[in-house]
């Protein structure tokens, strides 16, 4: 079954390849979706997938590539659409 969730990343999340190295993360976990800058520093983060994948997906955002610093991670249910692979926005 698929199941989605967007999730909000504070911290020193911009500039350390956050949204790159979370596209990898997802293509290696059959997850699809987005993840983009926002204005205020973070990064946004949509994933959809099976359930066991975005556990595991939202573990590694809670920690991001060695040079981000995430202080901050919120993450709630989102509708499942039919993203075309994982995008970085």
């Amino acid at each position: 079954m698929t199941v989605a969730i967007k999730c909000l990343v504070s911290g020193k999340v911009q500039g350390v390849f956050f949204r790159a190295s979370a596209r990898e993360q997802a293509i290696s976990l059959g997850l699809t979706g987005y993840a983009r800058n926002l204005p205020d520093g973070g990064v946004e983060v949509v994933a959809c997938g099976e359930q066991q994948a975005l556990n595991h997906f939202r573990n590694w955002l809670t920690r991001g590539p060695s040079a981000a610093r995430v202080t901050a991670i919120a993450c709630e249910p989102h509708d499942a659409s039919n993203y075309r692979g994982f995008s970085v926005q």
